[in-house]
This record gives structure tokens, sequence and C-alpha cells, in this order.
């Protein structure tokens, strides 16, 4: 499933080709890609025709892309925040596109006329003044994924929404969402005293996206193996040192999947060019079972947990009491 990394790397790419860009047309090729809209507040197509998209925004695994209020005209950014602040009520008018990538979805940017290869869901077709016509194809081989148009409701601590935007305003089916450990907002006090009275284990404390977001297995694994610490720690029994050990190693993981592309085992992750992600050389623990531990030589172990696996070396990271 992408995480935040694959994510973060599709919205960079999308942010010069869609800002500033107006939506000429919509077709939906697969319904159920659009389970999580609204169809009370109005028909997809209806809601993005003729609109214009502001710079993608993304918050954890989410990606949404503002519209620029109706009879407003567009711009490469977004709108001034204090004005946005000021505005009250004007929060209720303002709406953006969320896209959620699900286990397999993909957002491509196309030439016009590109014969799609993967499984075709939603096509928006736009102009952008800099780039002419595009299409932006919303490839879901297993159909997990989505796209919505959902009203922007104000932050609940008033810092900008997510990387990429300056208002503070978030989609309303993000706003439960935390913040990611790479967003200048994250609290990493207020992340530290929630880890003091969880009584689960490390790992899942990390995969849970209202506690922390945008981290899933592969970067959980991979950030618990270089804080040396067992995935069924007790989060509660981290002292606050260790605790900001394994949040420095999660945004150095985090990052350096950045500088890589994000990672790809196989076609289900690609950016919005449709290239792979190559931070999967890179990778100590997870998926490297039976492989030596980079750090000790013991081999790499995998164990069930959650429905999935955790990846871990048993002589770094040992469960202590």
């Amino acid at each position: 499933m992408p995480e935040l990394p694959e994510v973060e790397v599709v919205r960079a790419a999308l942010a010069p080709a869609v800002a500033g860009a107006t939506i000429l047309g919509v077709e939906v090729f697969e319904p159920r890609s659009l389970k999580r809209h609204d169809p009370v507040a109005g028909a997809f197509d209806v809601l993005l025709s003729g609109r214009t998209m502001q710079t993608p925004a993304r918050r954890g695994k989410f990606l949404w892309i503002p519209l620029a209020p109706e009879g407003a005209a567009g711009d490469a950014g977004a709108a001034d925040a204090a004005g946005a602040a000021a505005a009250g009520a004007g929060f209720e008018r303002r709406s953006a596109i969320v896209a959620h990538l699900g286990m397999s979805g993909q957002i491509l940017l196309r030439e016009p006329g590109t014969v799609e290869n993967g499984l075709l869901r939603i096509r928006l077709h736009i102009e952008q003044p800099g780039y002419g016509e595009l299409w932006v194809n919303f490839v879901d081989q297993r159909i997990f994924g989505s796209m919505a148009v959902d009203a922007l409701v104000p932050t609940a601590d008033g810092a900008p929404g997510g990387l990429g935007t300056d208002e503070p305003l978030v989609p309303s089916q993000v706003s439960h969402i935390a913040r990611d450990p790479l967003d200048p907002a994250f609290d990493d006090a207020a992340f530290s005293a929630a880890l003091s009275r969880k009584n689960t284990g490390i790992k899942r404390a990390l995969l849970d996206q209202t506690l922390i977001s945008g981290i899933g297995n592969i970067y959980a694994d991979e950030a618990l193996w270089a804080a040396k610490l067992h995935y069924a720690q007790p989060a509660s029994s981290l002292s606050r040192p260790r605790i900001r050990s394994l949040l420095a190693e999660v945004r150095l993981v985090l990052q350096k999947a950045l500088a890589e592309g994000g990672t790809s085992f196989d076609a289900q992750y690609v950016n919005v060019n449709g290239a792979s992600g190559y931070f999967s050389h890179s990778l100590n623990a997870y998926g490297q079972q039976g492989k030596p531990c980079p750090r000790c030589g013991t081999p790499i172990v995998r164990e069930q947990f959650m429905n999935r696996s955790s990846h871990f070396c048993p002589r770094c990271q040992r469960l202590r009491a």
C-alpha cells in the first residue's frame, strides 16, 4: 500500500501540472471508485466541470487538490491563509478533490489520446496555461482507492492543513487523520504523551493513523529496525529519549525513501509518469527475512502481525521488560 513517501512523490509531481488548471471534463468509468464521494452534495462530474484547481496538499496517505472558489480566478498557489481564516463561514463554500490510493491506486499524467494500459477508473480532462491540455488518469487495479469531492473545514489547531498548502483547511474526511512526522506542525511532545498512555505494542501505535499518519508496514519495520526496537515493545514502556530517537529514525527513513522516489515492489506503485521508486534496494528489515541483518549479521525474522507481517532482527531488536 502506498505510504507517505509514495503519496508525497505523486503530490509533488502533480503540483506544477494541475495548479491553476481548469477541469474541462470528467469521465467516470468505475462508480465504485467514488465510494467516498457523497452524491447528496452533487454528482462528482458536475461538481468539477469548469472548476480551477490549486496546488495539491497532503496529510499522511491522503492527497487533496483544493478547488478555487467558484467565480474566483485560479492561481498556482494556495489562497491567503489569513483571509481564509477571516472569512469564517466562507469555509463551507470551499471544496477539494480528495484522493486515496488504497492498495494499488495510481494518479497518472497523460497526453490526450494516450492509451492507458492499466485499469482506468476516472479521468479528468484539464487545461493548464503552461502545459496545455492533459489527462489526469486514476488507475486502480483492486478498487480499494477512491476519489471524492469533499468540503474543506478548519484545522483543529489553526495550522496549515498539510504539506503543500498554507491554508488552515483540511477535507472533512481527512480531519480525523493525525499530522504526519514530516509536517512542520507535527507536535512531538503531544505524540510522546499519547504514547505514554498506549498499552499496545509500538508498531501498532505507529500504524494508528489517528496518532501519527503516513506510516505503514514498510516504514514502521524500517524505523523500528533503525531504532533497535521490537515491534511488540509496549509503547508506554518507552522513555522520552527513546521516543525522540524513534521519531528521528522515522523521519530519516521517510526522507530517504522520498529522495529515492518511494518503494516499488511491483507495477502497482509508480509516480505520475509511470516510473517506479527504488527505495526497495535500501531496505534493511522489511521483506529481508532470512537475509543477514546489516548491523549484526543475524538472519532477519518475519512474524505474523495484524493480518500482515513484521520483519525484525531477533538480536538487535529484543523485546525488553
